[in-house]
């Protein structure tokens, strides 16, 4: 496990044609660009997790955007939720630079991995339960490969609910159900699974309507900078169903 799965898991995951109705849709908007990225190439292809393949902290969001990540390749890259993403990162130490617009613009990322729940682009930022169930084994082996993982930030409520599915489908006993979303929500690390920490996404709309703001945002990635500080080396990951 660990650099070379997630390599592995990479390249299969761009190369994943399991959802017709997404397959279709990334690659129409790849095709029929929007006037302000009409000269560019779009990724239009499943989008792999991004970071250090020996993290101790893992951030979940939901999918690609449209414009974003399926337009460049890598997850929260080149759109408003990632422009906010990043510069929070930044501040709070966990990446080289504020800004995030493209797979060859020299981001790193320091302790920390991103990857969404679904990989595809999906129309009006709504897969069906078909597609979560369909992503979920990537999902699955990114949690296995993460080996040092102490520490998981959802980026909203579908994150948190599909993170807790994975948990069930790769873990004996299944843990026990999670308290309702809510930002800020925290749930201490238990033998062999890392702590989880919750977060609204940083949507436009959230971060337009001042549902997420910087501040907010900040709080939440110092109270992962204490956590992480706080953190010993992890135990043994609890059994896992085959």
């Amino acid at each position: 496990m660990g650099q070379k799965d997630l390599l592995t898991l990479a390249s299969e995951i761009v190369e994943c044609r399991r959802c017709p109705r997404l397959v279709d849709w990334r690659e129409k908007v790849a095709r029929e660009k929007v006037a302000r990225h009409s000269v560019e190439t779009y990724w239009g292809r499943p989008v792999p997790g991004f970071g250090d393949p020996d993290a101790r902290f893992w951030i979940l969001g939901l999918a690609p955007a449209a414009h974003g990540g399926n337009r460049t390749g890598r997850v929260f890259t080149g759109d408003r939720s990632g422009d906010f993403l990043y510069r929070a990162l930044y501040e709070a130490g966990f990446c080289n630079q504020p800004t995030s617009v493209s797979k060859n613009d020299g981001l790193r990322l320091y302790d920390l991995y991103v990857s969404a729940v679904v990989r595809c682009a999906p129309p009006q930022n709504k897969p069906t339960p078909a597609e979560y169930d369909a992503c979920r084994p990537f999902l699955e082996r990114e949690f296995r490969s993460l080996e040092r993982l102490s520490l998981v930030l959802v980026l909203g409520a579908v994150a948190y609910r599909e993170y807790r599915k994975m948990l069930a489908s790769v873990t004996s006993p299944s843990p026990p159900p999670f308290p309702p979303f809510a930002h800020g929500r925290f749930i201490p690390a238990s033998p062999g699974l890392p702590a989880l920490l919750a977060c609204y996404h940083p949507s436009a709309r959230n971060t337009q309507t001042g549902l997420l703001t910087p501040a907010m945002m900040g709080a939440i990635l110092a109270k992962a900078r204490t956590i992480l500080g706080q953190s010993v080396p992890p135990l043994p990951r609890i059994s896992r169903k085959e």
